[in-house]
């Protein structure tokens, strides 16, 4: 089934319909050869009721809308020119800027798309006209556009929350810290290099700086504040249970149509494109969960659940072992295969995997999480787990020779930089995200100290 799910893939078939279509072929192949029953096939239609159901799946097209709303008000160039004043005469003083809004946006709008496209069309030129190393800039660029991927409110998060089986609620609060982390480290990245070695990223020269020190601080608080409040209120509304995570998303798609109404951008060219934009993702995400589904229903109808929980029972090293063989398959498959497409076939066949793995040896759960990693049948592993692959999947961004960030970055790139150029500079980020996700594999509590089982979802 693997083997020509990916035959299919490769050829250049949509993924969504090459899981449904291998589904397919192998369930008429089960049937025929009396492998399985017709009825059985029923739990194809049960799941997919299910899962339709889910109001977590309704945060989806609302967080898609938010981010869309907010690129289209021109947030980011704002914040990139703002920002990049601020630090501007420091050495890395605009790399320092593009990661910070890396993170904003990531906080604001959990689209890595137009992260990336924005600050390669606005800050890109800039550190190039004034000294950057090519390498140096489209790599810090390509990194920091990846934030939207762990940073809540994320899009890729929501569908991990229904994939895992955990509250979204504790995902967010999981991957904060994580995501918060991670953004810290490319910038203390930036500042060593910018540090010890002057020629790669200097400061701006005077004559480009602002000079009225009170004018830039009056346009700091009118630029940050208002992305701030819709990123409190978005998050801090999840965090602090004041409202679902669905119902934050749809009061920060309202809060986005504000913000572009304020900046004089809310036209009907702009929400006609954001509403198609917000259809077409959504529709995507569905559409792939419906292959998943099929896909994964028909490979425990032939047994494959169990011949992946045996092998992964199975390993040298036990749970260590598992954890792994895990990350490393999502690893590889991030340099072929889009991270939404990883999240739903490999994360449906592994989650069953540990949680027969979590029943059958419990103890070795707890020797590595401790005792409360156990409670509620093992909320906190899996939401660990969720972050974890949120985290690995973050480097498919990045990774060659379909990483999507380095696709969007080329895409508006100036014709002397070239795809080695960008390449080479990732190389350093990846190793930094590789790290990240070494840190929360070493350090749970980094993912579930802010998580209160007692407080509910």
């Amino acid at each position: 089934m693997f083997i020509t799910l990916l035959v299919f893939i490769f050829t250049g078939y949509p993924v969504a319909f090459s899981l449904g279509g291998t589904a397919v072929l192998y369930a008429l192949g089960g049937l025929i050869f009396d492998v399985f029953e017709l009825p059985r096939l029923t739990s194809i239609t049960s799941r997919l009721t299910g899962v339709m159901s889910n109001q977590i799946l309704l945060a989806v097209p609302y967080f898609i809308f938010m981010g869309t709303m907010l690129e289209k008000s021109k947030l980011a160039e704002n914040l990139l020119k703002t920002v990049g004043q601020l630090f501007g005469p420091v050495r890395g003083g605009v790399a320092i800027a593009v990661v910070l809004v890396g993170a904003l946006l990531a906080a604001a709008t959990g689209v890595v798309g137009a992260s990336v496209v924005a600050m390669g069309l606005f800050s890109l030129p800039v550190m190039l006209q004034y000294g950057y190393k090519k390498e140096f800039a489209t790599g810090v660029i390509a990194a920091s556009g990846t934030l939207g991927q762990i940073i809540p409110p994320s899009v890729v998060l929501v569908v991990l929350a229904d994939q895992v089986g955990v509250s979204l609620t504790y995902l967010f609060q999981g991957a904060f810290t994580p995501g918060i982390m991670l953004a810290g480290m490319f910038t203390m990245y930036v500042i060593i290099i910018s540090t010890f070695r002057k020629d790669v990223a200097p400061a701006l020269p005077p004559d480009q700086r602002e000079k009225n020190m009170g004018k830039l601080a009056l346009r700091v608080v009118f630029v940050l504040l208002p992305p701030l409040l819709l990123i409190l209120v978005v998050l801090g509304s999840i965090f602090f249970g004041v409202a679902s995570p669905t119902e934050a998303g749809a009061l920060g798609a309202v809060g986005a149509i504000i913000l572009a109404a304020a900046s004089k951008h809310l036209n009907k060219t702009n929400l006609y494109e954001t509403m198609e934009t917000t259809m077409r993702l959504t529709c995507m995400v569905l559409y792939l969960l419906i292959g998943s589904i099929a896909f994964t229903t028909v490979f425990h109808l032939f047994g494959g659940q169990e011949w992946i929980e045996h092998l992964l029972g199975n390993l040298p090293g036990g749970l260590v072992g598992a954890l792994i063989v895990a990350n490393l398959a999502i690893f590889i498959l991030g340099f072929f295969i889009d991270f939404f497409e990883i999240a739903f076939i490999v994360v449906p066949l592994l989650v069953p995997a540990f949680k027969a793995m979590m029943r059958n040896n419990p103890e070795a759960f707890s020797a590595m999480f401790g005792e409360t990693v156990l409670m509620d049948g093992g909320v906190l592993f899996f939401v660990w787990f969720g972050v974890m692959i949120a985290m690995n999947l973050q480097t498919s961004f990045l990774t060659p020779p379909f990483g999507f960030a380095l696709f969007y970055l080329k895409g508006v790139c100036p014709e002397e930089v070239k795809t080695t150029h960008i390449y080479k500079g990732i190389i350093p980020f990846i190793i930094i995200q590789l790290t990240g996700l070494a840190l929360v594999v070493k350090y749970p509590e980094l993912v579930t100290w802010m998580i209160d089982l007692d407080a509910g979802p």
